[in-house]
């Protein structure tokens, strides 16, 4: 039975490591790893981690280390196929059946490595031989040491079509073509892919050569910088990450792992000491290559250059990513200075300036962000909803449904204000309470007060709405927060539509609540919120309103998730119930948040309100002298 690698892949990232190793050890939770004693030896001091981030254990006593497959080979003495059929049983996946062609072609892999490996050694003493002196002058000029050629096997592919295929003859001429070697016309004659070229090599994760990049020496009009393989067996560009088993080491002792655009940038910070960066096949970062990079770290900063394709760039690995996007799991940007690659930054500055630049990453939604909202001038109220209606588009990739939650209040959040920024503020007295209110037409006012009186059936929620009454500035700002909970809640739903219709009815100063005609709405004697009391401070009541919006909307958002998950156990067994713990967790935190919310405000707030009661007319007074 010949089981590719890509689904070997798929099962590791499919289980979890430590619910595997937890069976038959007992872990203990270390940050963002567990620990145990070692299993593999004797020990009294916890020495053995297990990292589900990036799917491996190890023991830093006995170095044992493995993934999934391999602690049920060494630690149970299971043979490999059982291993991984018991495996997929837990991960709900499919065994594949045997499969005599697809055996066949694991064979051929196997062989077809020999054809390449072969092939780079040719390819070093090509670049040592007298061919090879005008690819030396390039290196030299380039500044890279002889430490760092000998360390990325650098190579050179001569101007001939046949060197190659005369010096490897002890290979099939079918086999070179297989490798990517070699090269077929339409007429059927074949001669060697790479020519008068700079030659890299690229490896797969265990370090063994599946295919080549060949740069050209001089620029020539019409003939491409960078050549690479073609897709062969061995070699598939959109899973495959640039120098990542050199760099997946260094970066478990970085904490970072950095993606570049070029095989240049990479090499060029490995000998600026920054020896964790990686790189794509010339194309943009697929979902592959960012599970890829996930397993090495939970941030991957991905680094553009600074002009308008860098730009491109970043919005596509966005994209990509969006739909990925879980709990811890990331990405962050760097932008370089314009006309500037990594390379070119190292040279020009030095290596602390590209330290400097790593070690402060945009957010992905900072960057997705600004992308759009700099795309195109935002000159009218046209080009403004088209930048509201692109976000909600990104918004609505994600996958993860408590995620794509918090993307979307952001980003309107910040749409809010940038469409519509504040009014200036003038300052507040408590005397500001007492003023003449806008009012509402008698239909609107009486429809209100009657969704208000019984329409909700939680007092936090009838308390919210009689806040947003007071504060109908506050109503734009929260308007998809709450049009989501009127979408779970209908018993709420009148009450808040006929708010978010007063909001846009009514030309109020920002300051002024809405009146029915006969007061404010829903402002109890002995109110627990301080966003109802009069004597509460206007800024004070208007974040303690946004916080209790934020309360009331959450609930049922979790909820609605835990109901997801369940959902999902059928499929994903072990997923679903880390997902449901997680997310009860969260609502068990949640509750006690809204016991205790306002309490300590509200208290402070009647005592103030009792203190300006009593004192009566001579607040007045003194509120008289300063005018």
């Amino acid at each position: 039975m010949a089981l590719s690698p890509q689904w070997l892949d798929e099962l590791r990232t499919r289980v979890t490591l430590s619910a595997i190793v937890g069976r038959d050890v007992r872990l203990t939770k270390a940050g963002r790893e567990f620990k145990a004693c070692c299993p593999f030896h004797d020990e009294k001091t916890p020495s053995f981690y297990v990292n589900d981030a990036k799917g491996f254990y190890h023991c830093f006593g006995c170095e044992a280390h493995g993934d999934a497959i391999g602690w049920m080979i060494e630690q149970r003495g299971m043979p490999f196929m059982d291993a991984v059929k018991e495996l997929a049983a837990t991960a709900g996946m499919e065994v594949p059946a045997p499969d005599p062609v697809a055996a066949k072609r694991a064979e051929k892999r196997a062989s077809l490595v020999d054809v390449t490996g072969a092939a780079q050694e040719w390819f070093v003493d090509k670049l040592r031989s007298a061919d090879g002196a005008k690819a030396r002058d390039y290196l030299a000029k380039r500044g890279f040491s002889d430490r760092i050629v000998a360390e990325f096997g650098f190579g050179y592919a001569p101007d001939s079509k046949q060197a190659l295929a005369r010096d490897l003859s002890r290979f099939e001429d079918d086999m070179l073509l297989e490798s990517g070697m070699r090269t077929e016309t339409e007429d059927g004659s074949r001669y060697d892919r790479f020519r008068d070229r700079l030659m890299l090599p690229i490896q797969d994760q265990r370090g063994r050569v599946i295919a080549f990049g060949g740069r050209i020496l001089a620029d020539r009009e019409g003939v491409a910088k960078y050549l690479n393989s073609p897709d062969t067996p061995l070699f598939d560009k959109g899973r495959t990450l640039y120098n990542l088993h050199r760099a997946a080491p260094a970066a478990r002792q970085s904490g970072r792992i950095v993606v570049v655009e070029g095989y240049m940038d990479v090499i060029a910070l490995a000998a600026a000491g920054i020896g964790e960066a990686v790189a794509p096949m010339g194309t943009a970062l697929t979902e592959q290559q960012i599970e890829l990079l996930w397993r090495q770290c939970e941030r991957p900063i991905l680094c553009f250059d600074g002009d308008r394709a860098g730009q491109k760039a970043a919005m596509r690995a966005i994209a990509r990513a969006l739909p990925l996007l879980r709990p811890a799991h990331t990405l962050g940007i760097v932008r370089l200075p314009e006309g500037m690659d990594p390379d070119d930054l190292v040279r020009a500055r030095g290596a602390g300036a590209m330290t400097e630049l790593l070690a402060a990453p945009a957010s992905l939604l900072d960057t997705l962000w600004l992308s759009e909202r700099d795309a195109q001038p935002l000159d009218s109220p046209e080009a403004k909803a088209g930048l509201k209606a692109r976000l909600l588009e990104h918004v609505e990739t994600i996958g993860h449904p408590d995620i794509r939650a918090l993307y979307k209040r952001e980003l309107l959040e910040r749409f809010s204000a940038f469409a519509f920024p504040p009014r200036a503020k003038r300052e507040w007295s408590a005397r500001d309470w007492k003023k003449p209110a806008p009012m509402l037409g008698a239909d609107v006012a009486n429809r209100l007060k009657r969704a208000v009186a019984g329409g909700a059936r939680s007092g936090f929620a009838g308390a919210v709405i009689a806040g947003l009454a007071r504060f109908p500035d506050q109503i734009s700002r929260h308007e998809e927060a709450l049009s989501r909970f009127a979408a779970r809640d209908r018993s709420v739903a009148p009450a808040i539509d006929l708010l978010i219709e007063a909001a846009e009815a009514l030309d109020f100063d920002a300051d002024s609540p809405i009146s029915l005609g006969e007061g404010h709405p829903a402002s109890p004697e002995n109110t627990r919120y301080a966003f109802l009391l009069e004597g509460t401070d206007p800024g004070e009541a208007r974040e303690e309103l946004a916080e209790a919006v934020s309360l009331l909307v959450e609930r049922p958002a979790l909820e609605a998730a835990i109901a997801a998950a369940t959902a999902r156990f059928e499929q994903d067994p072990e997923g679903s119930i880390a997902e449901q713990a997680r997310l009860r967790e969260r609502l068990l935190a949640l509750n006690e948040r809204l016991k205790r919310f306002g309490r300590r405000r509200a208290t402070a707030g009647l005592r103030d309100h009792a203190a300006q009661q009593a004192d009566g007319p001579e607040t007045e007074t003194a509120h008289g002298s300063q005018d």
